[in-house]
């Protein structure tokens, strides 16, 4: 059986996209922290299913967090980057990006004690704005990175890309994982997240199915928030964020305990790996 790729994008509830322009960064450390007990809680779910995953893990969580990174180590899962605070790529420089790499990653190797190796961007925000960021990654040292929805949103996508695993720059070892894309009514859409916590499983179901039958591991993501029903409200925030993020929060962990049962799930260290060796 072909295992998917199971990824969990650890930030708290105030640094998602959707509140990027109502909440300041400068306010982030007077805010509730819930980072802690949501992703403790996923790990106990992940534990009771028998699966492991990779948590890309702001290097901002990582330093507030050190014995949270240990424990999510500790429990056979991989730590990986998904940068310092949040920070689109496409809004950065690529010596500010080096920066926010290096920055992300020191936190999370000295908190972890493993070596980070794989990298997903803020907002799959790795697109046709930033012809260099792959090529920094490599030269960072990167194995693969998970940055890229290849479809069209108003948050993210990059429509052009390739829809499976891909080598951005020749002969470097960097592997590229695009999230996988399901279709509902003929629309396209990122396999996990809101869409996933709104539709029924049989959308992302199908989408597994679909990725599999073409021997390509699925990739699917959420966020701790997702399981945190009573977090805070942010009451001047835009009706559309506010419909995004808070919608059916109270469904989405008996929605992953059905998912995990249902296909084969991994480690994304593990699908870079089985890719490298196909790309060859």
């Amino acid at each position: 059986m072909l295992v998917n790729g199971l990824s969990v994008d650890v930030e708290d509830w105030f640094q998602v996209g959707a509140f990027e322009k109502t909440i300041a960064r400068e306010d982030w450390d007077g805010l509730e922290h819930r980072v802690e007990a949501n992703t403790d809680r996923v790990l106990a779910l992940f534990d009771d299913a028998g699966v492991h995953a990779t948590f890309f893990t702001l290097g901002w969580v990582a330093k507030r967090y050190p014995a949270l990174i240990r424990r999510i180590a500790e429990a056979g899962h991989e730590v990986a980057s998904h940068g310092w605070a949040h920070q689109r790529v496409f809004t950065m420089e690529p010596k500010a990006f080096r920066a926010d790499l290096a920055g992300a990653r020191a936190a999370l190797e000295d908190a972890s004690g493993t070596a980070v190796t794989g990298y997903r961007a803020p907002s799959f925000s790795i697109d046709k704005r930033t012809p260099w960021a792959h090529a920094e990654l490599a030269d960072a040292g990167y194995l693969y990175s998970s940055s890229i929805a290849p479809i069209r949103h108003d948050h993210y996508g990059w429509p052009e890309a390739p829809r499976s695993a891909f080598r951005p720059i020749p002969r470097a070892d960097l592997i590229e994982l695009p999230i996988t894309i399901a279709t509902i009514f003929g629309r396209e859409i990122t396999a996990g997240g809101g869409f996933f916590r709104l539709l029924p499983n049989g959308v992302t179901d199908r989408a597994v199915r679909t990725a599999n039958a073409a021997d390509s591991a699925a990739i699917f993501y959420f966020h701790p928030w997702e399981v945190d029903p009573g977090q805070p409200r942010v009451a001047n925030a835009p009706l559309k964020s506010k419909l995004r993020h808070y919608a059916r929060l109270g469904a989405m962990a008996g929605k992953l305990e059905k998912l995990v049962a249902s296909h084969a799930w991994g480690r994304m260290d593990a699908i870079a790996a089985r890719e490298a060796g196909r790309l060859q």
